[in-house]
């Protein structure tokens, strides 16, 4: 189990880079793994080393699927593997990368943050669909997590806007979360309005005058609300609010709003960082083993939804499987909702002045 103030805060939170490899099974995370020689795709002492920059929440899936990947290759290939992990909110994460921080591959909250490091000619176009199921091995959705009891009465967006709400949300112009978090919200006012921009705009305006405080990522945001008690709700990673409500279990509460998103986190290999390391072919096995049904039953005890419906099924009870579910094809895909919403002097700035 974890606990988010001991464990995690300072990483959330740091500038410093800290990147630790798995090396014995035991998992230590950074937020940051550019210029660090550590992080690179090379040999150290003839053991095969893969880096896998990531974001925030995903920490100890991470953990748990890297021990399993390593039995793995190690009972296919004969041959030992050294896995480097990296955590920070999405957007930064991808941005990292951009700048020169040498990922083997990329996990990311969303395809336009890999989209980035292909518009940086890192990746090869079509990396999309080099993968099942739109290169996204796992899925979740957004949803409310309360202190127990729900003592402000939240059962719906319309309740975030209310008079003395406290809302926790993480940054959309950092956190691919916090993008996820901002249209599932649009939807619900979208369709409350009948689509009236006006309103929709005006109701997003009151919600986010609500926000209290706004961290970087999604994990920062936890802590915020899970460790340091700030605000009455947090706006949350489905994943991310049942490790809450497993780790404190007379503490907190999901609230499953009318209406969200499918948030799809996507994979992919950096293809030049994997060509000039040698890791091409570890790059591929390691994402494709994502979706082996054993890798699929660490992502579903981990809290994500796998992308194996049987398994999927199997896990139904930790997730609401009837709530409606909005997509990022509602929005036009990544590239226009980004374009809409979150490039600077967009609807996200105009709703939010800072």
């Amino acid at each position: 189990m974890r606990k988010f103030a001991t464990k995690f805060t300072a990483i959330a939170l740091a500038a410093t880079l800290i990147v630790t490899t798995f090396t014995t099974g035991c998992s230590n995370t950074g937020s940051n793994p550019s210029g660090s020689k550590s992080a690179s795709g090379s040999s150290v002492e003839g053991t095969l080393t893969l880096t896998n920059v990531s974001y925030d929440p995903t920490r100890e899936l991470y953990a748990e699927y890297n021990k399993a990947f390593k039995e793995y290759y190690k009972e296919k290939t004969g041959n030992d593997v050294e896995l480097v992990q990296s955590h920070g909110g999405s957007g930064g994460q991808a941005r990292s990368v951009v700048e020169g921080a040498e990922a083997d591959v990329v996990t990311l909250a969303l395809a336009h943050d890999i989209t980035l490091v292909e518009q940086a000619g890192l990746i090869e176009s079509g990396w999309l669909s080099e993968f099942d199921k739109d290169s996204s091995p796992y899925t979740s959705t957004i949803v409310f997590l309360v202190r127990k009891g729900n003592e402000k009465g939240i059962k719906d967006w319309d309740d975030l806007i209310k008079d003395g709400v406290e809302i926790i949300t993480p940054d959309p112009k950092s956190s691919g979360g916090a993008c996820w978090n901002f249209l599932a919200a649009w939807q619900y006012a979208s369709e409350k309005f009948s689509n009236d921009e006006a309103k929709v705009k005006d109701f997003m305006k009151k919600l986010y005058a609500n926000v209290t405080v706004m961290d970087s990522g999604a994990r920062g945001s936890t802590t915020t609300f899970v460790e340091n008690k700030q605000g009455d709700v947090l706006i949350a990673w489905e994943n991310e609010a049942i490790a809450s409500v497993t780790e404190y279990p007379d503490d907190y509460e999901i609230v499953s709003p009318s209406i969200s998103i499918l948030a799809q986190p996507s994979v992919a290999i950096v293809d030049e960082n994997a060509k000039k390391n040698g890791t091409e072919e570890l790059a591929k096995e390691y994402l494709n083993y994502l979706y082996s049904d054993e890798a699929q039953e660490i992502i579903g005890k981990s809290g994500y939804r796998p992308s194996n419906e049987e398994i999927l099924q199997k896990y139904g009870d930790k997730f609401d499987l009837d709530m409606k579910l909005c997509t990022i094809n509602d929005f036009g895909g990544w590239d226009q909702a980004y374009e809409t919403f979150f490039q600077d002097g967009t609807i996200f700035d105009e709703i939010y002045a800072r």
